[in-house]
C-alpha cells in the first residue's frame, strides 16, 4: 500500500465509558492501531475530542458539566490527562507525539493558518504523530471552531490529505435514525452533498460528545471541496482504524470533488474573516460564474459595511439576493463611492465561487 496522510478524527463517545470516564482500553486500542499504520509509513494526524470528559471528575464534578467556565477548567484538566495517555501508549512503539491546540482565529488569520500548515508538515516530516484538539480552555463562541469534526475536515484540508476518517459511535449515514425506524437504509457511498442529504442525518448519538451526524456532514462538505475522501464509520471494532483505510469496515465513504481548491482559496472559501459584503448586478453576475471573469466596480450596485484594499468580502447578486462567492478586493469601500471607482476589485485569480 502506498504512504498515506491520514487524518483520523476520534469522538468522546469512542473513547469513554459510559458513566463519561475516560476508556484506557479504547485509547489502547485506538493508539495500537495508529501505532501499526504510522509503521508502514503513512503520515498520521490524529484530531481528538475527551479532554472535558477526562478532566471533569478530577475536578469532582459528578457529571460531564454545562456552565461554560467549568467546562474550560475540566478541559484545562483533562488535556493534560488526555495526551499523557495517548503519548504513553505511542512510546511504546517509540512514536514522538505533538500536542497542537487551536480555535478558529487560527484559520482565520492568513499567516497563523500558513504557519500552522508549515508547522505540521515539519511533524510529519520527522515522523511525530500531531494530536490536535480545539483549545477549549480558552476558547470563547466568537473564536470556537465549534466541533472537533469541523476541526478535523480544516485539518484534512489544510494538508490536503489522502483520507479524512470521523470514527464515531454508529457505522455511517443512514435514511433515517437506525435507532428508531427500523425501515432506515444504510448508505454506503456518498457523490454529492445536498440539502436532502442534510435532511436525512439524525441528531448526536451519545450523550458525552457535542457532534451528530449533521456536524459530520458539514465536514464531509467542507473536506470534500478541497479534494479530500472523507470516511465514516463505527469505532467499535478492534481494528475500525486500519480497516477505515481501505473502506473495508461497514461505513459511508464521501467521494471528493473532482475541481478541489487550492490552499489559498480554500482559505478565502472557508476561514477567512469577513466584515462587510457588496450586490452585484445581472452582467457581474454572469461574468463571475458563468464566463470566468474578474469582478469590475462598475459591477457594484451596494456595499455593505466597511473594507480596505487586501481584505475579503462576500459577494451576493442583486436578482437572487443569494451569496455567489468571496474575493480578496483590490479597492477600498470607500473608493466605491459613485464616480470614484473603475477598474477591478476582484481579479478572478482572487475570486471562489460557493
Amino acid at each position: 500500500m502506498a504512504e498515506k496522510t491520514i487524518v483520523f478524527k476520534v469522538g468522546t463517545s469512542s473513547l469513554t465509558q459510559e458513566n463519561g470516564h475516560l476508556d484506557r482500553i479504547k485509547i489502547a486500542r485506538i493508539t495500537n492501531q495508529l501505532a501499526q499504520l504510522h509503521q508502514q509509513g503513512h503520515q498520521i494526524v490524529l484530531v481528538t475530542s475527551g479532554s472535558i470528559a477526562a478532566g471533569f471528575r478530577r475536578l469532582g464534578f459528578a457529571k460531564r458539566p454545562t456552565k461554560i467556565a467549568e467546562k474550560q477548567a475540566s478541559a484545562a484538566v483533562g488535556q493534560g490527562l488526555l495526551i499523557e495517555e495517548y503519548s504513553q501508549n505511542l512510546m511504546k512503539d517509540g512514536i514522538a507525539t505533538a500536542q497542537i491546540l487551536l480555535t478558529q482565529d487560527d484559520f482565520a488569520d492568513a499567516r497563523r493558518y500558513q504557519n500552522a500548515s508549515q508547522a505540521l508538515q515539519v511533524l510529519l516530516k520527522q515522523r511525530a504523530l500531531p494530536i490536535i484538539n480545539e483549545n477549549d480552555t480558552i476558547a470563547i463562541e466568537e473564536i470556537k471552531v465549534g466541533d472537533n469534526d469541523t476541526l478535523s475536515a480544516q485539518v484534512a484540508s489544510l494538508l490536503k490529505a489522502d483520507l479524512l476518517v470521523l470514527l464515531t459511535d454508529v457505522d455511517g449515514l443512514y435514511t433515517a435514525n437506525p435507532n428508531q425506524d427500523p425501515e432506515a437504509r444504510h448508505l454506503p457511498v456518498i457523490e454529492q452533498i445536498d440539502e436532502e442529504l442534510f435532511a436525512m442525518a439524525a441528531g448526536a448519538g451519545s450523550a458525552n460528545g457535542t457532534g451528530g451526524m449533521i456536524t459530520k456532514l458539514q465536514a464531509a462538505a467542507l473536506a470534500t471541496k478541497s479534494g479530500v475522501p472523507v470516511f465514516i464509520c463505527s469505532s467499535k471494532e478492534d481494528t475500525a482504524l486500519l480497516q477505515a483505510m481501505t473502506q473495508a469496515n461497514r461505513g459511508t465513504y464521501f467521494l471528493p470533488q473532482d475541481h478541489a481548491m487550492n490552499q489559498r482559496k480554500q482559505w478565502m472559501a472557508f476561514y477567512a474573516r469577513v466584515d462587510a459584503l457588496v450586490e452585484v448586478d445581472a452582467g457581474a453576475t454572469k461574468a463571475l460564474l458563468q464566463e470566468g471573469r474578474s469582478l469590475l466596480a462598475a459591477g457594484v450596485v451596494q456595499v455593505e459595511g466597511e473594507f480596505e484594499a487586501g481584505q475579503v468580502v462576500e459577494v451576493y447578486s442583486q436578482e437572487s439576493h443569494q451569496l455567489i462567492g468571496k474575493g480578496r478586493v483590490r479597492l477600498a469601500s470607500a473608493d466605491l463611492e459613485v464616480g470614484r471607482a473603475e477598474g477591478v476589485l476582484i481579479h478572478r485569480n482572487d475570486w471562489v465561487s460557493l
